[in-house]
């Protein structure tokens, strides 16, 4: 039964290793296309007054809310659609790098919406920022593979 087990363990873990930045560019795209798209619509990402402040704050009051708000959905679109394909992949990281910049940037900007005890007690804008640090991480992690590099079962 135990060498049953561990054959099973090995090919599970086998699939995982040859799949899994795959599915991860997948999926990190796929939330970057969802959010990214709402925000071309007035009213519908949560995250509109919060982004386009913040926008506003870093660049002097030089874009107007209704500007940032589309060049940031389409900035997220890009980034999005570039993890899915994997076409220019080394921009798209750098895109998703600098607008996970923006993105933290709140946290020391509006400190009092992102912290209702700060720092330890997130709002939940706060958190919905906090998060942000997987999808900095799984950059990182896809960003180990433009060179050909690859996950492993082997140890």
């Amino acid at each position: 039964m135990w060498k049953q087990l561990s054959e099973t363990d090995r090919r599970i873990t086998y699939w995982m290793a040859s799949r899994g930045i795959l599915l991860l560019r997948i999926s990190v795209g796929l939330i970057f296309i969802w959010f990214g798209v709402l925000k071309f619509f007035p009213s519908l990402s949560p995250a509109e007054t919060l982004a386009s402040d913040t926008i506003s704050l870093l660049t002097f009051g030089l874009i107007p809310g209704g500007t940032a708000m589309i060049i940031l959905a389409a900035w997220e679109t890009l980034i999005g659609l570039g993890l899915i394909t994997g076409f220019m992949l080394r921009e798209t990281l750098l895109l998703l790098f600098l607008q996970m910049a923006g993105t933290l940037s709140p946290l020391v900007l509006f400190p009092g919406l992102a912290f209702s005890v700060f720092p330890f007690v997130p709002t939940l804008e706060g958190q919905y920022i906090i998060k942000n640090l997987i999808i900095i991480s799984a950059g990182i992690v896809i960003g180990a593979t433009v060179r050909g590099g690859r996950l492993t079962n082997e140890p």
